[in-house]
């Protein structure tokens, strides 16, 4: 009795990585690139920028803030593209606006997405109230991948 050779991959198809710019979560989109290229997967990357609070709400500071993340978002999609082409990888660059957690969460939803991976976050008080990472390990329905 022969075994037919199964199609398909035992890792991830589509992986996405949240990235802002941190040094956590560019180390993230170096580590979901590698895997992609060694999975064969497709990569989403994904910016989310930050809306709402206080500055928002101020004229003044609104303009300045969108023009900072729209600097913000264009250096990181360079960064990504120029790694990328390196190792040769190709991928899917999405730009959200809103709550990280939930963009992240509708992104992965709508694409259905095999794995997540994020950067850990550097701030102290995320230890007490909770990281995006946390959230996402605690309550997200894909593996979830925090990189250092």
């Amino acid at each position: 009795m022969s075994s037919a050779f199964e199609l398909g991959t035992d890792g991830p198809t589509r992986i996405l990585v949240g990235v802002d710019g941190s040094e956590t979560s560019m180390r993230a989109g170096a580590y979901a690139a590698g895997l992609a290229r060694l999975q064969g997967s497709q990569l989403v990357v994904v910016f989310v920028t930050p809306t709402g609070g206080m500055a928002a709400g101020i004229p003044e500071t609104a303009g300045a803030m969108m023009q900072a993340n729209e600097q913000i978002a264009a250096e990181i999609k360079a960064q990504i593209a120029d790694g990328l082409e390196r190792i040769g990888v190709q991928a899917r660059f999405l730009r959200r606006w809103g709550n990280p957690y939930l963009e992240l969460v509708r992104v992965a939803q709508e694409l259905r997405v095999d794995a997540i991976v994020v950067g850990a976050s550097t701030q102290a008080g995320h230890r007490l109230v909770g990281s995006l990472a946390g959230r996402l390990v605690r309550d997200a329905k894909w593996p979830v991948t925090v990189v250092p």
